[in-house]
C-alpha cells in the first residue's frame, strides 16, 4: 500500500499522519465523553455517608472532563479532520462501557478508577507514536491529559483506601 506523503503545509503533516492521530484521538474523545458522562451520573445519584464529599469531587472532576472534550475535539479540528460527536458514535468508537444504575458509592469510585487507568494506560501508548510522526501538539495535549487522569486516579485511589 502506497503511504500518502503529501504534507499540510499549514501543520505540516503528512496526510497519513493526521489521518492516523485524528482516528487516535476520536478514540480519546470518544472515551473521555463516556468517562463525563458517567463521572456526572455519578454525582447526581451518589449516595453514601460522604455523600458531600463524593458529589463535590465528582463535580470538579466532570466539568474537568467537559473541558478536555472540547481541547480534543478541537485538535482533531486543527489536524483538518471532523470530530466525532453524537452518544452513539462516542459508544461505538470508545474503549469504556456504559455504567449500570444502583451502584454504591465505592462501586461508583472503583469504576471511575478502572476507567482512569484504562485511559491512562491508551494514553501512554499514544504518547509516544504521535511525537513519532513529528504531532508534538498532539502529543503535549495527551501529556496533559495523562496528568489530569493520574491525578483523578490518586484521589479515586484515596478514597477507596482501607475500604
Amino acid at each position: 500500500m502506497k503511504q500518502n506523503k503529501t504534507v499540510d503545509q499549514e501543520i505540516e503533516l503528512t496526510a497519513d499522519a493526521t489521518n492516523r492521530i485524528a482516528q487516535d484521538l476520536a478514540v480519546i474523545l470518544s472515551d473521555t465523553y463516556i468517562l463525563y458522562v458517567k463521572t456526572q451520573n455519578f454525582h447526581w445519584n451518589v449516595t453514601d455517608p460522604r455523600f458531600y464529599a463524593l458529589h463535590k469531587m465528582l463535580e470538579e472532576q466532570y466539568e474537568e472532563l467537559a473541558e478536555a472534550t472540547d481541547e480534543i475535539a478541537e485538535r482533531i479540528r486543527m489536524i483538518g479532520h471532523r470530530s466525532p460527536a453524537g452518544l452513539r458514535q462516542f459508544l461505538e468508537m470508545g474503549t469504556l462501557e456504559d455504567s449500570p444504575n444502583d451502584l454504591s458509592g465505592n462501586q461508583m469510585l472503583e469504576q471511575l478508577l478502572r476507567d482512569h487507568d484504562t485511559i491512562i494506560r491508551n494514553l501512554r501508548q499514544k504518547i509516544e507514536e504521535f511525537i513519532d510522526l513529528d504531532d508534538q501538539g498532539s502529543g503535549d495535549l495527551l501529556i496533559q491529559r495523562l496528568r489530569a487522569h493520574e491525578k483523578t486516579a490518586w484521589m479515586l485511589r484515596s478514597h477507596l483506601k482501607n475500604i
